[in-house]
């Protein structure tokens, strides 16, 4: 991963030096609340229900066991004991107290971490696939593009105070999205040029929130050399022509469906003109410098299926389930990737406690060389175990409760902290997640199911990202209530789809029943072998709605 220089080091204690002052002077009357409010954005801190939430970047979800120890001290000393992952794999706190947020920016400094960009109207965390550099389907490690960007992008005056929030992704495996670059505002798309080098499929326009979008291709094939110039060109347009006095039509999606995407492209391509060949140019001498941030592991020369593994495969039921779905084939010979499930039952997907972190952190530094990854998913990676640690890290995972074989079946759900914790939300979350956890409980059903994706949000910001699941549950108001609407059919997968609305909404209590009539019609028509994806898109909408409402709507 990137390790800061001096000059770094010394911007990010200035930074922070800066905003305790800033706070202080807050604390002491001197600045308005909203001459605070910028302030504070530009740190990662939000004003929630019932305390400040503070976002802190990890970009493209890394961290290094030194990193989460950290973590684990910060939310003991100033939180309640737990952090969060979110869908844009960084951390955040939901407890700290204002004051406070200096000395946590700080000890945060201190291990070259911080909550710079990572809320306000700016280019946010750069995100990618959390298998990044392990993944044998990948065309190249995506991880120094991502960096390269990151650098662009941070401190940037031009795009610091952008018509409203950026968010920028790439994907490097052919014929997938692992980082779901469809509903973001530019998605990257590693490919290869006409002379085999590596070049960028370059989208724009997508997102989720109150008018979800899949992007569109902009710029095709564009050379390594010119992708921030590219990226620069289509922010220009979207500062020049977004829209600044409406939030709700701000994000570059709405102009790239009202102007089109010709016309996008056209704009493009004109500012294009003027950057290319200039100082933003990438050089070969750049790349390799940024590459060399990401050498390989210190692998050692091992074979695939050693016998140690063979065995533990054999005798233990459990550890083979466990195996065949949280663990993942890795480029290196002998090495596996492992996900950790953060998704326990009567907790909050994505929660990890104090003395969670500094096991995980122990665990990276005995199996996976000191690095610890966070997922889109709200789930964690261990990215390089040697498969002849597959079975002690197991039993290890086990009494964290990190090892139920879960991933991507059903009860993995994905959920922002809704009405328990977010003052926008409409309805809660992560009662809702927990109702279905606790009725889909039997783990033999669950594999017998295959991949379900549910994504939950508590309000139209969609943070839990409800549009792209198999099946999204909104939480909306009523007159003061809490009720849920279902959409079914969206994927972030190989391809990028909203779902469609299965109808009206449904109050809390009726949710799970609903869910089960859902997936009791997948079980009745689906073809042999065939997901539930696969069968909702050959069956439609409408058995599901009549299923559900007794009748086709």
């Amino acid at each position: 991963m990137y390790v800061y220089q001096d000059y770094d080091q010394q911007l990010l204690n200035e930074r922070v030096a800066e905003f305790r002052d800033q706070t202080n002077r807050y604390l002491a009357g001197k600045l308005s609340e909203e001459e605070f409010l910028v302030l504070r954005l530009q740190n990662g801190l939000y004003v929630q229900r019932y305390a400040p939430m503070m976002r802190i970047a990890v970009p493209y979800g890394m961290l290094s066991s030194t990193q989460v120890r950290r973590l684990a001290y910060i939310t003991r000393e100033w939180d309640k004991g737990y952090a969060h992952v979110s869908t844009r794999q960084n951390i955040q706190l939901n407890w700290p107290e204002l004051e406070d947020v200096p000395d946590i920016l700080a000890e945060l400094a201190k291990v070259q971490m911080h909550g710079i960009q990572t809320s306000g109207n700016c280019v946010r965390n750069t995100t990618t696939d959390e298998y990044a550099g392990t993944n044998p389907q990948e065309i190249e490690d995506p991880r120094p593009w991502c960096e390269i960007i990151r650098q662009w992008s941070t401190f940037n005056p031009e795009f610091a105070h952008l018509p409203r929030k950026f968010k920028i992704a790439v994907n490097a495996v052919p014929g997938q999205d692992t980082a779901v670059i469809g509903v973001h505002d530019i998605g990257v798309d590693i490919v290869r040029g006409e002379n085999g080098e590596t070049a960028f499929d370059i989208y724009a326009g997508g997102g989720l929130g109150r008018t979800p979008m899949v992007g569109q291709l902009i710029g095709k094939a564009i050379p390594w050399q010119h992708l921030l110039s590219y990226i620069e060109s289509i922010l220009r347009v979207y500062n020049k022509y977004g829209i600044r006095d409406n939030k709700f039509k701000a994000r570059i999606k709405i102009i790239v469906k009202a102007m089109g995407a010709d016309r996008i492209r056209e704009l493009t391509e004109r500012e294009f003109e003027l950057l290319k060949d200039g100082p933003m140019t990438l050089t070969e001498e750049e790349v390799t410098r940024i590459k060399a941030c990401f050498p390989l592991p210190s692998y050692e020369s091992l074979s695939d299926q050693p016998a140690e593994l063979e065995q533990a495969l054999a005798e233990n039921a459990a550890f083979k389930r466990w195996y065949n779905t949280n663990t993942l084939a890795h480029k290196q010979a002998g090495y596996r990737a492992v996900t950790l499930t953060l998704k326990k039952t009567g907790r909050a997907p994505g929660d990890i406690t104090a003395e969670e972190l500094e096991a995980v952190a122990d665990l990276a530094d005995a199996h996976s060389f000191g690095e610890v990854r966070n997922t889109h998913q709200q789930n964690m990676v261990l990215a390089d175990v040697a498969q002849k640690d597959l079975f002690s890290v197991w039993l290890a995972l086990d009494k964290l409760g990190f090892a139920t074989p879960n991933l991507k079946l059903l009860t993995d759900i994905v959920a922002c902290p809704g009405g328990d914790f977010c003052s926008l939300a409409n309805a809660k979350s992560i009662p809702i997640a927990e109702a279905i956890q606790r009725y889909y409980d039997d783990m033999d059903y669950l594999h017998d199911l295959g991949e379900v994706d549910i994504n939950i949000s508590g309000c139209m910001n969609a943070c839990g990202h409800h549009h792209i699941g198999h099946i999204g549950i909104l939480g909306v108001d009523k007159k003061g209530r809490e009720y849920y609407q279902i959409t079914l059919g969206g994927r972030g997968d190989s391809t990028s789809r909203i779902g469609e609305k299965l109808g009206p909404s449904f109050e809390s209590d009726d949710v799970t029943s609903v869910i089960d009539k859902i997936i009791k019609l997948y079980v009745e028509k689906r073809a042999d072998g065939e997901s539930f994806i696969d069968a909702y898109e050959r069956l439609g909408m409408e058995p599901f709605k009549e299923r559900v409402y007794g009748t086709a709507n």
